[in-house]
C-alpha cells in the first residue's frame, strides 16, 4: 500500500500528523490557509515540497469553497462584496504571502507562490475573466503542482540511483550498496514517493540496497519516527543509528557494509550549490570527504534559488529551545520496562494514547536550536534534480545549464571559490581515507 501523507480532493485536504508519528496515524482536515500555516509552523507537515504542496492546496480548498457557491469571497478573507477578477487575484496573492511567513528557510514554499501568483494575474488580465474564472485558474494550477511532485520525484529517484551504481566501485562477490541518509526526505516530505528517499526507494527498486543507515536526526526525531516508519512501511533493509553514530560507521564498517554514498534533501539550494538542509547535514558531508564516500544532494529544481548567490544569503530558522531540552514519546508498557531485554530485540509494547513530553535536561539549561545549517558546495560530490545529476567542472563550478538550459550560469553571475568560509581547518585539503 502506497504511503500517503497528503490526501486531496477538490474541496477537501487532509495531511497526516506527523507530530503523532509513528505511534498514531491521525489525519487533519486543513478548511483553510490559517490551518496550513499552524500545521506548518507546528511541523504537523514538514519537508520542503510538502510544505509549498500544502500550502497552496489550503488555498484551492478555500477557492473551490468559493466556486461552488458556498460563500461569496474567499472564507478568510471576510469582504462582503463580489470582488472583481483583479481583486480575486490580490486576495489569493495575499494568502500566499501570508503562507510564506509560516517557515522562512525553505525556497520551495515562496517559489511556489509566485509561480501561483503570476497564474492568477495573468488570468486576471484577460479581458473576459471573472471571479469565478481566476479562481478556478488558482485551483488547476495548485492541482498541477501536486501531480507533478510526485512525477519529478520519481525521476530524481531513477536519476540519483543510476549516478551511485555507477560512480562506487562494485563489490564483484555483492552488488548491493548500502547509502547513509539524514532527516526525513520521503513521502511525509514530498507529495509522495520523496528526493533522497525516493533515490533509495529507486535501488531498492532494482534490488541494489543491501542496508540503509538512517539517523535519529536530533532534536525532532525525523529520521528515527518519520524516515524508519517508511522504510519499514517498504520493508527496506534499514538500520537506526544515532546522528554522533556516523562517523565510527564510516570508519569502521564502509568496507563491509559496502557504503557507496551519503544522500540527503535541501530546503534551499544557493547558486554556487551550497545547501540548507536539515541540522546535521554539515557534519556529515565532511565525514563523507574524509572517509571517501560520495555526498549527494537530492532535490527538485524548485528547491534550487538561483537568486541567492551562495549559503552566506540563506537564512537560517532558529526555532524554540524547548524542542531540545524535551523529549516527546508514548510510554511504554510498565511490565516491559521491568525485564532485562536483550539488545537483539528493540520491540516493546507501548501504552495506547500515552504520547507524552518530558524534560531529558537540567533546570537552568539553555540551547540553541537552529534547524538547519548550510554545507558548503565543496563538499557536494552531485546535486540530483527531475531532469538530471548536476555536477562540478573542472575548476568546481557546478553546471546548471543541463538541467536549466542555456544561460543559467550566465542568470546567477556567481563565483564558487571558497564563498561559505565556514569549512573547518584542513578539510578542504584533507585526501580522502581509504
Amino acid at each position: 500500500m502506497v504511503l500517503e501523507a497528503i490526501k486531496y480532493s477538490p474541496g477537501h485536504l487532509e495531511i497526516l500528523d506527523q507530530l503523532r508519528l509513528p505511534h498514531e496515524e491521525v489525519y487533519n482536515e486543513i478548511k483553510h490557509s490559517e490551518d496550513a500555516w499552524h500545521a506548518i509552523k507546528r511541523m504537523q507537515v514538514r519537508g520542503a515540497p510538502a510544505i509549498a504542496i500544502v500550502a497552496a492546496l489550503s488555498v484551492a480548498v478555500e477557492a473551490e469553497t468559493c466556486v461552488q457557491g458556498l460563500d461569496r469571497v474567499l472564507p478568510s478573507i471576510g469582504s462582503s462584496h463580489i470582488a472583481s477578477s483583479q481583486e480575486t487575484a490580490e486576495e489569493l496573492g495575499c494568502q500566499l504571502d501570508y503562507l510564506v511567513t509560516s517557515r522562512p528557510t525553505a525556497v520551495n514554499l515562496p517559489d511556489a507562490a509566485t509561480k501561483l501568483k503570476l497564474i492568477v494575474g495573468a488570468a486576471a488580465d484577460d479581458s473576459r475573466s471573472d471571479r469565478r474564472s481566476v479562481l478556478v485558474a488558482y485551483i488547476a494550477a495548485a492541482e498541477r503542482m501536486l501531480i507533478d511532485d510526485v512525477k519529478d520525484n520519481e525521476a530524481i529517484g531513477k536519476h540519483g540511483a543510476a549516478w551511485i551504481l555507477q560512480h562506487h566501485a562494485r563489490n564483484p562477490s555483492d552488488d548491493k550498496v548500502s547509502v547513509i541518509t539524514h532527516c526525513n526526505t520521503g513521502s511525509l516530505a514530498t507529495a509522495g514517493y520523496g528526493t533522497a528517499l525516493g533515490v533509495i526507494r529507486s535501488l531498492h527498486s532494482s534490488n541494489s540496497i543491501r542496508q540503509v543507515f538512517y539517523t535519529e536526526t536530533r532534536p525532532y526525531n525525523q529520521g528515527s519516527r518519520l524516515t524508519g516508519y517508511e522504510l519499514i512501511h517498504d520493508s527496506i533493509p534499514s538500520t537506526l543509528i544515532t546522528d554522533s553514530m556516523a562517523a565510527a560507521l564510516l570508519h569502521t564498517r564502509k568496507h563491509s557494509e559496502n557504503i557507496a554514498a551519503v544522500i540527503v534533501g535541501a530546503d534551499r539550494v544557493a547558486a554556487n550549490g551550497d545547501t540548507a538542509n536539515k541540522i546535521g547535514t554539515y557534519a556529515l558531508a565532511v565525514l563523507a570527504r574524509h572517509h571517501g564516500v560520495k555526498f549527494l544532494v537530492a532535490a527538485p529544481r524548485t528547491t534550487v534559488d538561483m537568486p541567492t548567490r551562495s549559503g552566506q544569503d540563506i537564512r537560517i530558522e532558529e526555532r524554540p529551545q524547548i524542542e531540545v531540552l524535551n523529549i516527546k514519546g508514548p510510554r511504554v508498557a510498565q511490565q516491559q520496562q521491568q525485564q532485562q531485554h536483550d539488545d537483539s530485540s528493540g520491540e516493546q509494547e507501548i501504552v495506547p494514547g500515552s504520547l507524552e513530553e518530558v524534560r531529558v535536561t537540567a533546570r537552568g539549561t539553555r540551547a540553541w536550536n537552529p534547524a538547519f545549517d548550510v554545507t558548503p558546495a565543496e563538499l557536494i560530490d552531485a546535486i540530483v534534480t527531475e531532469k538530471g545529476v548536476v555536477e562540478k567542472d573542472a575548476s568546481g563550478v557546478f553546471q546548471w545549464n543541463q538541467v536549466f538550459g542555456a544561460g543559467a550560469m550566465d542568470a546567477a553571475k556567481v563565483e564558487v571559490a571558497k564563498p561559505m568560509g565556514m569549512l573547518p581547518d584542513g578539510v578542504t585539503a584533507l585526501e580522502p581515507s581509504a
